[in-house]
């Protein structure tokens, strides 16, 4: 099954926010060595999230 562009967006906006969480909780146990690969797995997804052109392309809309 493909996803469309919106749904696909919405998967990479949720695993962002559980970055977040996970980042949040994180920082209050200063555990440097998670936080860095949480950051790496960010800029991953946000790659995804912001690419130009979109995943799909303006034909599969």
């Amino acid at each position: 099954m493909t996803l469309n562009e919106k749904e696909s967006n919405c998967d990479l906006s949720d695993q962002l926010s559980l970055l977040e969480r996970i980042e949040r909780v994180t920082k209050r146990g200063d555990q440097d060595a998670v936080l860095e690969e949480i950051e790496f797995e960010r800029k991953q997804i946000e790659r995804k999230l912001y690419q130009k052109p979109s995943l799909l392309g303006s034909d599969d809309l």
